[in-house]
């Protein structure tokens, strides 16, 4: 068969639509969230608890699906997480209760938790050290397509035929992907597609690693000392600081626009995709930004901590998001922050195939999600807490800050211990 040019790409473009459909069919609920919430009388701390029984299973099955990724491989456990969270997005449509709903929940959380371990560990196998994470940024801001074309789609689904035929509609989404997902995807060293010179283009990177976590990994080590490394525990504790940003923006922000902003469906429909628009950008400044450094000769995980905290440090423009009057300017500074958030996401993500060898890339990026959505899981709980009894303000305040704390632990995890030597890739 005729080789494909730049076909590490194209597995690329498939995991960015993948994410895409993760974010659609995860943002389904925040969109209907007003509709839902007025339709079946929840109040805050009823929809926050709906959304903590997604972020109960996210957090458990992060890590469970990074093991089972390493175990049974990229293709075949990609398609278990989008069969398994495609059926949980459609039975959506069955929901008649807020207990029926975070049943729901539960199932997608657990399905959706598949696609962040299983397209980093396919990125580890497919990428060479310098466009890593500029993959990573591609595949990831599969999450912003799906976040700014999720309010307008459903939206107007929801007023020609209803709300629940937006469950369906974007349910069935997963089942088209997982069709190409299984004809195109193989192992680079077994894909009957790939060029010579792609081959050895990214073996050759795999065979030289920025640093030596991974020879301290034995092939057969067992998954539970996975914790005597300080680079897991670093990438653990910063996500669970950083991750809930994100979660409050993707699961609140139609509601704070809704209540506090006075946005009605149609408004949202206009106007709430616009953050994660910039966040979609982030991924790529980010990706860019630290492939740059790296080319200009700075060490791989000197350049992910360059911009990481940078990035950490303009997320706090989202504080002053909820003090201005105006609306629009408001909208304008949560953007800023969501395009910082993804310039830190991208490269967060791109730690673990940094850090470690390819067997176990899935399994310490579970981990590190597990340690996000933990902290996703505690926030969401405690906003719908201060939102019932104080105001978004503090929510804000907290989001804006946190990301300092996760990125002056970060930069603790991933320095070079006393027998590493960092080398540039």
């Amino acid at each position: 068969m005729k080789p494909v040019n730049n076909l590490r790409w194209w597995i690329g473009g498939l995991l960015f639509l993948a994410t895409a459909i993760n974010y659609i069919d995860r943002q389904t609920l925040s969109v209907l969230a007003p509709l839902l919430r007025e339709k079946f009388g929840m109040s805050n701390t009823d929809y926050s608890a709906v959304l903590t029984a997604f972020m109960l299973s996210y957090t458990v099955m992060q890590s469970g699906f990074g093991r089972i990724m390493d175990r049974l491989g990229t293709k075949r456990g990609f398609s278990l997480a989008i069969a398994w969270w495609s059926v949980a997005a459609v039975l959506h449509a069955l929901a008649n209760s807020a207990r029926q709903f975070g049943f729901c929940r539960l199932l997608l959380g657990a399905g959706e938790a598949g696609n962040w371990p299983g397209g980093v560990k396919a990125v580890a196998e497919w990428f060479p050290a310098k466009s890593r994470a500029l993959a990573i940024g591609f595949f990831n801001s599969g999450s912003s397509l799906g976040a700014v074309t999720a309010p307008p789609a459903v939206a107007w689904i929801t007023l020609e035929w209803g709300w629940r035929a937006a469950f369906v509609f974007t349910g069935l989404l997963g089942f088209l992907w997982l069709a190409a997902w299984v004809t195109v995807y193989h192992q680079p060293r077994s894909h009957p597609r790939i060029s010579p010179a792609e081959l050895r283009l990214i073996q050759e990177s795999q065979s030289t690693r920025p640093d030596s976590v991974s020879s301290a990994l034995a092939p057969g080590e067992r998954w539970l000392t996975l914790f005597g490394h300080r680079q897991v525990w670093g990438l653990v504790l910063s996500r669970l600081l950083a991750d809930p940003v994100w979660w409050f923006y993707v699961f609140w922000l139609p509601e704070y626009l809704t209540r506090e902003r006075h946005f009605n469906l149609q408004m949202i429909g206009y106007f709430c995709w616009i953050p994660f628009l910039t966040g979609g950008v982030g991924n790529f400044a980010g990706g860019w930004l630290s492939g740059h450094l790296i080319r200009r000769g700075r060490p791989v995980l000197a350049s992910r901590g360059i911009v990481m905290f940078l990035s950490a440090a303009i997320m706090v423009a989202g504080i002053p998001a909820v003090l201005t009057r105006d609306s629009f300017l408001s909208l304008a500074l949560i953007s800023v922050a969501t395009f910082a958030y993804s310039c830190w996401a991208v490269n967060i993500l791109t730690l673990p195939a940094d850090l470690f060898p390819s067997a176990r890339v899935a399994s310490v990026s579970g981990l590190s999600g597990t340690g996000g959505a933990a902290g996703g899981m505690a926030f969401t709980l405690l906003i719908g807490y201060v939102l019932d009894r104080f105001s978004y303000l503090p929510v804000f305040v907290a989001a804006g800050l946190m990301p300092l704390m996760a990125a002056s632990i970060i930069i603790w995890g991933i320095r070079p211990g006393p027998v590493q030597e960092e080398r540039t890739a």
